[in-house]
């Protein structure tokens, strides 16, 4: 997987946010201009908006054209430096027959987001470009009463300082994803109640496995499977595996379908380790690890790296995984690195 690398970030880069899926950030001005003041104050960055990144999210759900089309004029964009996705909804896989893969391909960018914009992450990764699976501007960069320390010291490890050996670590300092109402301005500067984070799940495996990292929010994978924007086998080949669950919080047997249909197309064989991210409010991930554990062991696969209850995802804060990166999980040390930086 020889993806290219997009060029970092420094103060006074222009980035441009868009709405690829639910248009969330039309619906909720207060909250997207807090999400937008605090990336520029934080990071020292111009931020603009695609074209109809901000329009009502009926309109953009009846013109998937329109969203593909701000996709394209900002990789397009020479000023652009990043993409940073609104929110992530459930239909963007209904721009995909509007892109032109060539114009990522020919302008390579950063591009950041996660759940449902997993979508767009398989499209850079048939274009051959490292893309970011991590927050969003109305989730991250909009946290209530301002961003978690974690949030802003995996954003500029990330994407400006972009160390070549880089150990993720637990956050510690509690996780959350407490429902404050979005539609509610006055609850824009109440900080969530944050839980304790007992730590990352190494829950079999030992010993050091290396691969790199493709993967994201695995009900959206479902929705790609078969088509022609799902990953070439040579992707999977000694990969890292790394999936998350979205709020809908799948049922559990629902894991297991999916993990079988995984062993089926042989990419279970194919990777070296299994990342899981923690799920919505921590719903089932108990009941996930088992089914997890249940099918590798179906596969005989009982020796596979696996973590659970790792910072990505639909929890708050989350750490940023580059697609094609290589990474380190370290069973004994119970550690994990990226060993190689996702921009260059």
């Amino acid at each position: 997987m020889n993806l290219i690398k997009p060029s970092r970030l420094a103060a006074g880069d222009k980035v441009a946010t868009i709405s690829l899926s639910w248009g969330g950030a039309g619906e909720l001005p207060h909250r997207y201009r807090k999400g937008k003041e605090q990336l520029q104050q934080q990071f020292g960055l111009e931020v603009t908006e695609t074209k109809n990144a901000l329009k009502p999210a009926q309109w953009l759900y009846e013109n998937p054209q329109a969203r593909a089309e701000d996709l394209m004029e900002a990789f397009a964009d020479k000023s652009v430096k990043a993409i940073i996705s609104n929110i992530g909804g459930e239909e963007s896989a209904r721009i995909l027959k509007y892109v032109d893969i060539n114009i990522i391909r020919n302008n390579p960018k950063i591009f950041l987001g996660f759940s449902d914009t997993t979508t767009t992450h398989l499209l850079c990764l048939k274009a051959g470009l490292t893309s970011f699976y991590g927050t969003s501007l109305l989730t991250g960069f909009a946290e209530n009463g301002g961003m978690h320390r974690y949030q802003i010291e995996d954003i500029n490890n990330t994407f400006f300082t972009a160390p070549p050996v880089r150990r993720i670590m637990p956050n510690t300092e509690g996780w959350t994803s407490e429902r404050l109402e979005w539609f509610d301005p006055s609850l824009q500067d109440v900080k969530r109640k944050l839980e304790p984070n007992t730590g990352w799940k190494f829950l079999q495996g030992s010993g050091t496995v290396q691969g790199r990292l493709i993967g994201g929010c695995i009900d959206v994978l479902e929705f790609l499977k078969g088509t022609p924007y799902w990953p070439e086998d040579s992707y999977w080949q000694d990969s890292i595996l790394f999936f998350e669950t979205s709020e809908e919080t799948a049922r559990p047997e629902l894991i297991r379908y999916w993990m079988r249909n995984y062993a089926l197309l042989g990419i279970l064989r194919k990777a070296k380790a299994i990342l899981w991210g923690r799920p919505y409010d921590n719903q089932y991930a108990a009941e996930y690890e088992t089914e997890i554990l249940k099918v590798l062991k179906e596969e005989g696969l009982t020796d596979m790296v696996v973590v659970t209850q790792m910072d990505f995802g639909h929890t708050c804060p989350a750490f940023t995984l580059p697609y094609g990166v290589l990474a380190e999980v370290n069973c004994t040390e119970k550690t994990f690195t990226l060993l190689e930086a996702g921009v260059q």
